[in-house]
């Protein structure tokens, strides 16, 4: 029987191993254990960034040069203290990071990979051509950091600064991945269209990452010039940011405590080689490189998830915070007030949708009161897709206007409209597999808690996290799934999963709930579970709308019907009267019947 270890454990021994290290070993290896850490600063970030954010970045390198000439030049042309040269340093790389970002990060597909390059490349050569810099000799005799009146001269004096900023950093980053926004950022995969239906914006969370990697790369940066007291171009260069990328690969991409692993394989190696090629070859810094390639193509066919991927067997993963413990009757979030059953919800005026020559919805028009549901129904090929899209954001009007409680919605963004409260679900489920149920749902309450990267990354959010996730398993109770809420998404049949995503709706605290084929792909079983659930909820006051194309499921659950067929509306009225209509009839049959 395999032997579990602890990730708690694995990390303290791995801190009592550093406190210890300068004790045991010599000046040589300790210097080794300062790059290492430095270089786990840079990973750290671009874990986040690249790992969790999908945004592949080959140059953060750079963002480390940009911070150690900062506080290089500070010091050594103004004379301040290194520790004033943090803060400018952290500043002002963030600033460049967030130019750089607005810029860059709307780019799509493999257009922004290359744009990481093109300033991965540009920014050490801006170094080497500014005179105040020092050019390409760069800068020299930069101040040591200093406590008190204590200089850390040598290796073993900055080994334990270095190694605290790593801690600290890296318990930010736990904890922020742990918070309201860190699901978010771990929901950024999922795409778009999936973020702003609980109200949240891809590009900013984007961005706000791409800041945030800069800034833990400022710090390594700062770190660097004041532990050397030498900058030049040469360590910034595409090829270190490459190499940064590595050590990401290497440990594990998408996982915090992978940065520490490969930037210790990946200098560890380095090390060895520079000590052993030699011995062969004259050519050892280009047999280097080659050796390093053919272990990174080896890694992607063996260990794409890297060194902690292959040890995920015996290793027992937990929560930073337990918040499964928490209690649920912590305080409620906010709620909506609900207008009055039969009061008029949505209103739907001549809407039309062309795609160039073709016109997919017609001058269709129907309305919504509160309190009932609603089915939208129609054959393959009939439009009620491309009207919930309209419905909900994702696709503009051709013509024609939608109004929701009195104001026209037909202009907002998908974002906007979900802020309003019409929450949504999606034909081909969106979850994020690797996220428990309970996660996946709290995703739902994102707009109506508040906290952000810094009250995540301090453990600040505690009250209203509480909230949060008291509210998930509230709604994970209301679709019978309370025994399942730690599973993952992924895990789970299809069935259970469209009743996760309607619940992550239900967290939003929705006054209209649009469900996008809720039924395809369903059991009979589960069919009739659904409709059980719905019909729950409207008892509990939820309006619905239902777009679907399975007549039968919709007939007995509904208070009224829109069917729709070649982008035109055919039918509104009650079910009865839609199965007794010989349109709607004909539209499904084939013939008028």
């Amino acid at each position: 029987m395999k032997r579990e270890l602890s990730l708690r454990f694995i990390a303290a021994f791995t801190v009592v191993g550093l406190i210890l290290a300068p004790h045991v070993f010599g000046r040589f290896t300790v210097s080794l254990f300062n790059d290492i850490g430095m270089a786990t600063l840079v990973v750290l970030g671009l874990v986040l960034l690249s790992g969790i954010g999908g945004v592949i970045s080959f140059g953060q390198a750079a963002f480390v040069g940009i911070a150690a000439y900062a506080s290089a030049w500070l010091n050594t042309s103004l004379g301040f203290s290194p520790w004033l040269g943090l803060f400018f340093a952290v500043g002002f790389t963030a600033t460049s990071a967030l130019i750089i970002g607005a810029l860059t990060l709307r780019l799509g597909g493999h257009y922004l990979p290359l744009s990481t390059i093109a300033w991965g490349l540009s920014v050490p050569l801006l170094f080497g051509n500014i005179a105040a810099l020092g050019r390409h000799s760069g800068i020299i005799d930069i101040a040591p950091l200093q406590i008190g009146g204590w200089e850390l001269l040598s290796p073993v004096a900055a080994f334990y600064v270095i190694w605290a900023l790593v801690g600290l950093v890296a318990i930010f980053c736990y904890n922020l991945l742990d918070s309201r926004t860190g699901r978010v950022l771990r929901a950024v995969r999922g795409g778009k269209v999936l973020l702003a239906s609980f109200g949240a914006d891809i590009f900013l969370a984007r961005l706000k990452l791409f800041v945030l990697s800069a800034m833990i790369a400022a710090i390594a940066g700062w770190l660097y010039a004041h532990v050397n007291r030498f900058v030049s171009p040469a360590p910034f260069s595409l090829h270190a940011s490459i190499e940064y990328v590595f050590m990401m690969v290497v440990g594990g991409i998408a996982d915090l405590a992978g940065a520490f692993a490969g930037a210790t394989v990946v200098i560890a190696l380095r090390s060895v080689l520079q000590d052993v090629l030699p011995i062969f070859s004259d050519y050892a810094a280009q047999i280097q490189s080659v050796v390093f390639s053919i272990l990174f193509i080896l890694l992607l066919h063996h260990a794409r998830g890297g060194l902690l991927k292959v040890l995920s067997p015996w290793l027992e993963r937990k929560p930073v915070r337990n918040k499964v413990g928490w209690a649920e009757t912590a305080s409620s979030l906010k709620r909506r007030d609900l207008p009055a059953k039969g009061a008029p919800l949505l209103k739907v005026e001549g809407v039309v949708k062309r795609f160039r020559g073709l016109v997919a919805v017609n001058e269709v028009s129907f309305d919504i009161s509160a309190g009932e549901i609603v089915g939208l129904i129609g054959p393959n090929g009939a439009g009620k897709s491309t009207m919930f899209n309209l419905l909900t954001g994702t696709l503009p009007l051709s013509g024609g206007r939608i109004e929701f409680l009195g104001t026209e919605i037909s202009g907002k963004s998908q974002k906007e409209i979900a802020l309003m409260g019409i929450a949504r679900t999606f034909q081909h489920v969106k979850l994020r597999p690797q996220m428990s149920v309970l996660e996946n749902v709290a995703l739902g309450a994102h707009a109506r808690a508040s906290s952000g990267f810094l009250r995540g990354g301090l453990n600040l959010d505690s009250t209203e996290e509480a909230s949060i996730f008291a509210e998930a398993r509230h709604q994970i109770s209301r679709i019978g799934l309370s025994q399942r809420e730690l599973d993952n998404a992924g895990s789970l049949p299809l069935g259970l999963q469209r009743m996760v995503e309607i619940a992550r709706s239900l967290a939003s605290d929705p006054m209209l709930l649009i469900l996008d084929e809720p039924a395809a792909g369903l059991r009979k079983a589960e069919k009739r579970a659904l409709s059980d659930l719905l019909a729950r909820l409207r008892e509990e006051g939820v309006t619905i709308l239902i777009v679907e194309h399975d007549m039968e499921f919709v007939m007995n659950l509904v208070d009224r019907l829109v069917v729709m067929n070649f982008g035109t509306r055919l039918f509104e009225g009650d079910p009865a009267a839609a199965r007794a209509d010989c349109g709607v009839r004909a539209a499904y049959l084939g013939e008028a019947a």
